[in-house]
């Protein structure tokens, strides 16, 4: 599912790489982001974590003069007299003038590195409604953004995360050079696919998808993980034999019936006992009107 979202097929969508600590989703970032440069699309960067020049390390070649970098990362709170693009500019007008300058025909891929950044200025809200209002409005053609999980509360997150068409949960691998992606991909219909791979990247930003951990022999669970029985140690049996079984099955239910007892409530015998009713002279019953002794 990795190579599927790299090929950048769904339009409109809204990719969040989430990381931590443990393990830096920038690279991967860059590997969507030469991805999106060899379609022949255009790419709007808006950096506020890294320079231009350490984003743009590693992306050789020709397809980098498709990529504009908005430079947030040298005063990203505007405290100078002409600042290049600051946090307080991640607004829907803002950001449509920045992607139309460029004179590209196709709608451009907007990459924010990161939303977590934002996130400590701007109030997830507002966040959330500028991005959504982005993917509807038709400037770009997709959006991605890198998010550290661990410097948000869980809402926060959860808030981000409900918007995204996907999203991919990085974590170190067994090996150094090796990564555990888990993908979660929600489609048009809202259908929810869910998915974990290793991979690892070349040099060149290239991604390469090893296996699934699944099918990985060497990572065993751990002792306090595996499951135990809890009728282990007691001091009655909680099985039964197949001897025991066979008698259960057998054994009739106080109110469960028989079909020979069902028949038998259903139909009367010839001598059993039925309720005749006569009726008295003190009854005054009138059969052309039945109603003559009530008072109305």
């Amino acid at each position: 599912m990795l190579t599927e979202l790299l090929q950048g097929t769904d339009a409109g969508g809204f990719l969040i790489i989430q990381d931590s600590a443990s393990y830096s989703g920038r690279h991967l970032l860059k590997s969507f982001i030469n991805a999106a440069l060899n379609r022949e699309e255009a790419v709007h960067v808006l950096g506020f974590e890294v320079s231009e020049e350490e984003l743009k390390d590693g992306l050789k070649g020709s397809p980098v003069q498709r990529l504009h970098f908005h430079n947030a990362y040298t005063d990203p709170l505007g405290w100078t007299d002409q600042p290049s693009f600051t946090v307080h500019q991640f607004c829907l007008e803002e950001l449509t003038r920045l992607v139309k300058q460029t004179s590209h025909p196709k709608p451009a891929t907007l990459v924010i590195d990161s939303l977590s950044w934002i996130l400590r200025h701007v109030s997830a809200p507002a966040v959330c409604k500028t991005l959504q209002q982005l993917r509807k409005g038709g400037a770009v053609r997709a959006i991605m953004g890198l998010l550290h999980v661990d410097m948000h509360q869980r809402g926060t997150v959860g808030s981000l995360c409900h918007l995204a068409t996907s999203v991919i949960t990085v974590a170190p691998g067994m090996k150094g050079d090796e990564a555990v992606a888990k993908i979660t991909k929600r489609s048009k219909s809202g259908k929810v696919v869910q998915d974990e791979e290793i991979f690892s990247i070349k040099t060149d930003l290239t991604v390469v998808v090893q296996s699934k951990p699944s099918q990985l022999g060497h990572k065993q669970a751990d002792p306090e993980e595996q499951e135990t029985d809890p009728t282990a140690n007691l001091t009655f049996n909680l099985r039964l034999s197949n001897t025991e079984r066979e008698a259960k099955e057998k054994l009739a239910l106080p109110f469960v019936f028989s079909k020979e007892k069902k028949t038998a409530l259903l139909h009367s015998s010839p001598g059993s006992g039925r309720i005749l009713y006569e009726p008295d002279a003190n009854d005054d019953y009138d059969q052309e009107d039945p109603d003559d002794d009530l008072d109305v």
